[in-house]
């Protein structure tokens, strides 16, 4: 079971993004197809957020061919080529909303749009491979996973416009209103980005694996996990004991985000090395505070920003090209 898991982070993921364009690369070198996508190298791919919407990008058919629509260069060019229309906010909207802090900082339309655009009325069963891609009901208070094998032996109440799931995981709490969106059986779900639980989907991805195949274990697993920058911003308890609900806003989300990531790295090495096979978990992530002309913020999406976030995905991928090279024959079975 060859398994790829990307994390949230907003525009920032423009940096898994460039990874998975120099990936994409080396399979069609090694195996000589020139036509060889992300989609074909991965039995499952797992996203959340930002993660989520390039997990559909990746397993976005075709038409009736059954292949992936879109190379890792055109689903990268979705941030480069709209990032700001998606994070553009009117003066009105600034002041209606306190600039996020009385209402969501961003109004959805341009995002609704550009999903539509991409994925129009694509279904999540109609997706190549199986997906994992995170969101939270903040009605029923639980996990949403949604999942294209679920439709199979679970009915049509498990299945979703894709670019409504898109639309789901990514709707961050104070950037983007939560999503209301409906199955094929008409429920409604009211949902936000599944960044609140699950930053870094890799051992849900995981534990997916296991459950739909019981008989494999730890070393059948090759799984590939990519972070989107992280920043290890310091909160200096001379201001934190001050703050109350408005001054904990901001540093929770990036605290909760960063934290889950690590978490869930901590236990996948600990889990692959334990079995014996710590080769076959490669984790990827990136110190922003290294890159002097990069903004962390998750919703900069400025020409020069992104263009910066590129040269840094651009780095990662330079900077881990041996262990690239060496996951894509592991992927190929070489």
């Amino acid at each position: 079971m060859r398994i790829l898991s990307i994390d949230g982070g907003g525009i920032r993921g423009i940096i898994p993004g460039q990874v998975l364009i120099s990936l994409e690369q080396k399979l069609q070198k090694i195996s000589g197809k020139p036509d060889m996508r992300i989609a074909d190298a991965f039995d499952l791919i797992a996203g959340t957020s930002t993660g989520g919407i390039l997990t559909c990008l990746y397993l976005c058919p075709e038409g009736a061919t059954r292949k992936p629509r879109f190379s890792a260069q055109e689903a990268v060019d979705l941030y480069l080529q709209n990032g700001d229309n998606i994070f553009d906010v009117s003066i009105f909207k600034r002041i209606e909303s306190v600039d996020g802090v009385i209402d969501e900082k961003y109004s959805a339309d341009a995002l609704e749009k550009i999903l539509k655009d991409y994925l129009g009325d694509l279904r999540l069963s109609d997706m190549l491979k199986p997906c994992l891609i995170t969101a939270y009901d903040i009605t029923r208070r639980q996990a949403q996973f949604f999942n294209s094998a679920d439709v199979k032996t679970k009915g049509k109440g498990w299945d979703f416009y894709l670019r409504d799931v898109a639309r789901a995981t990514s709707a961050a709490p104070t950037y983007f209103e939560p999503a209301n969106i409906s199955s094929f059986d008409r429920q409604v779900y009211p949902l936000v980005d599944g960044g609140v639980f699950a930053n870094n989907p890799t051992m849900c991805a995981c534990v997916e694996a296991f459950n739909s195949s019981p008989e494999l274990k730890v070393g059948d697993l090759k799984v590939l996990s990519l972070g989107t920058g992280e920043v290890d911003k310091s909160f200096h308890y001379s201001e934190a004991r001050n703050w109350g609900k408005l001054g904990w806003v901001g540093p929770v989300l990036d605290i909760m985000m960063s934290g889950v990531s690590e978490t869930v790295d901590y236990q996948m090495r600990k889990l692959f090395t334990s079995a014996g096979y710590p080769g076959q978990y490669l984790r990827l992530q990136l110190d922003l505070q290294k890159f002097n002309d990069v903004d962390s913020a998750m919703d900069n999406a400025s020409e020069k920003n992104m263009r910066a976030l590129e040269r840094a995905g651009q780095t990662l991928a330079n900077d881990s090209d041996s262990s690239l090279t060496t996951f894509a024959n592991m992927l190929l079975g070489e």
